[in-house]
């Protein structure tokens, strides 16, 4: 059996990890077979030939993506995938060895995340809800991604009954199937109540979808963006917004009013306190901005 395909099956089967993740996985381990085998000479197509793989050749693999531009995280990403994927082979006693395990994780300048102030996030909702056929949807789907920060993935794959609106919660699937619940806030209800009453028309086909599109089937990811796209271009003095934007949005406006740390990791669907804590250092630099426009022994004011 190709190894390849043996791994997909893993993934897909006793891990449960969700088809994006799966369909990431082989990509990038087609790319790094068409890699090995056009560098050996062979055909492309076909299962991996493990003779070809050993750290020379999983180097020379990363360092041509390298030279084709590509940046230090989707670097980072194919590799952790590479190592998987050996550690796989590993266990199953077809591999002896990680040619991956040794090699540096390239790394990346962290970027803060993109957040908008609590105006902008404002007007943007205001916004929402101008198209005559998706008016109530567009507004729900807008209030829910802000009220409650999720990814824009976890969105799309809600069903009528993961929400609780008489508690305010809605549960969510995240990264690796985990479900939590988050709350949902007052008007993110009112407009999902408003929303599934009078404009949800499901198809046969998806009677328990949330979020439709005109077809009466599930919305899905990249109609989200484009909508979201297509609204920040009519937003003045802001630049293109994504799903994203509004999820560290969220975040970033529940620590400066003060909520836990440990209280928004468990809400983003975080595994690691680490990665919720880069919004501490996006509040830091907003009260410095604050503390420099205003205090009169500031640096500006020098």
């Amino acid at each position: 059996m190709d190894p390849v395909a043996w791994f997909l099956e893993y993934l897909q089967v006793e891990r449960d990890l969700s088809p994006a993740t799966v369909r990431a996985y082989a990509s990038d381990l087609r790319q790094f077979t068409s890699f090995l085998h056009a560098r050996a000479g062979k055909e492309t197509a076909g299962k991996l030939d493990l003779s070809l793989v050993d750290l020379r050749s999983v180097r020379a693999f990363l360092g041509h993506l390298s030279s084709q531009g590509l940046e230090p995280s989707s670097l980072s990403r194919k590799l952790a995938c590479l190592r998987s994927f050996f550690r796989f082979l590993n266990r199953e006693g077809k591999m002896a060895g990680n040619p991956a395990k040794t090699l540096p994780t390239p790394t990346a300048p962290k970027k803060l995340p993109s957040i908008l102030t609590v105006d902008e996030t404002f007007r943007l909702l205001d916004g929402a809800g101008t198209s005559p056929k998706s008016r109530l949807r567009d507004r729900a789907l807008l209030e829910l991604l802000y009220s409650s920060g999720l990814r824009v993935g976890e969105l799309v794959g809600l069903d009528l009954e993961d929400l609780d609106l008489e508690d305010g919660m809605v549960r969510v699937r995240g990264k690796g199937r985990k479900e939590r619940l988050v709350p949902v806030g007052a008007k993110a209800g009112l407009a999902l109540r408003r929303y599934t009453v009078e404009e949800r028309r499901a198809a046969p086909s998806e009677p328990y979808a949330l979020f439709l599109n005109l077809r009466g089937t599930r919305l899905s990811a990249r109609s989200v963006h484009r909508f979201l796209s297509a609204l920040s271009r009519r937003q003045e003095n802001v630049g293109r917004i994504s799903p994203h934007a509004l999820r560290h949005s969220f975040a970033t406006h529940l620590l400066s009013g003060g909520a836990d740390l440990r209280a928004i990791q468990e809400m983003l669907g975080h595994r690691s306190l680490s990665t919720t804590q880069r919004y501490t250092q996006v509040d830091l630099d907003r009260l410095s901005r604050v503390y420099d426009e205003a205090h009169p022994r500031s640096r500006k004011k020098e």
